[in-house]
């Protein structure tokens, strides 16, 4: 099946539906300018060192929240200054696709904010946000920038929650930490609810993450999934209903832009 048949079969079957779900992963941010991490160029791919390094940063907090922050505050994040990213064609055609009422949710491993910037409304972070601070103890979050992170090192401490005083760390998950609770079941709720999920840009390897499209299909009530990705992943020939090789700033809009006409048509 050509790609322009297809997309116009996944725009009917969006336009059908009655509650989609969108899960999507690095490839859909690296139009954005922020690299991926398993790419043929990605961050671990050229720089496994660097990788070895991000299994001990968890840990480094437990130990010692004074060192993990220093070490924030001295240097820019591995992805770069994702403060400045703008999202992408990919970001705003999801976006499009809640505003007119098909997609209900996006559930994202990126960490970068850009779904919330594009529009999205209800976006679940299962990786969590840049722009947030966490207690790990009681989950309460904080807006990163309300909270003064080089005071608090001035007089010797940390940022502590204001419920609990536990030390507060970025909302950002690491290797070797729990996926915030709240995260997770809000997820699985989201995915038990959805008759269709469209997975764009990840590379599906990544548990317990690359789980839910899995979980989509093999839910009771099956979703039909719907995949954009640059290169085939495992969930390719597992569970998805529809492939569709490509960047998904080129192939999300076209999707969309199916949809709109569809809806046009109808009225």
């Amino acid at each position: 099946m050509e790609v322009d048949e297809i997309i116009r079969e996944v725009a009917l079957v969006l336009f059908r539906c009655k509650y989609a779900v969108a899960f999507t992963g690095a490839g859909v941010s690296t139009e954005s300018g922020i690299p991926d991490f398993r790419g043929p160029s990605g961050i671990w791919t050229k720089n496994p060192e660097a990788e070895k390094k991000a299994y001990e940063v968890y840990d480094k907090f437990l130990m010692d929240p004074r060192a993990y922050w220093e070490d924030i505050l001295r240097g820019p994040s591995i992805l770069g200054d994702l403060w400045k990213a703008q999202p992408n064609p990919s970001h705003y055609a999801l976006a499009e696709l809640e505003k007119i009422g098909i997609l209900k949710c996006v559930i994202t491993q990126n960490i970068d904010n850009l779904h919330q910037k594009a529009g999205n409304s209800n976006v679940i972070d299962f990786h969590g946000n840049i722009s947030k601070l966490r207690c790990v103890n009681c989950g309460e979050r904080y807006e990163r920038l309300n909270v003064d992170l080089k005071e608090a090192l001035s007089r010797g401490d940390v940022p502590r929650c204001g419920r609990c005083s536990y030390p507060l760390k970025s909302d950002v998950v690491y290797f070797g930490e729990p996926i915030p609770h709240d995260a997770y079941e809000r997820s699985l709720e989201e995915v038990r609810k959805c008759d269709v999920m469209i997975v764009a840009g990840t590379s599906a390897v990544v548990y317990p993450a690359a789980y839910l499209p899995r979980f989509a299909k093999l839910k009771p009530n099956p979703a039909v999934i719907i995949e954009v990705n640059a290169q085939p992943t495992p969930l390719t020939e597992e569970v998805t209903d529809y492939f569709i090789q490509g960047m998904t700033g080129k192939i999300l809009p076209r999707i969309v832009d199916e949809v709109k006409q569809l809806a046009d048509k109808q009225q």
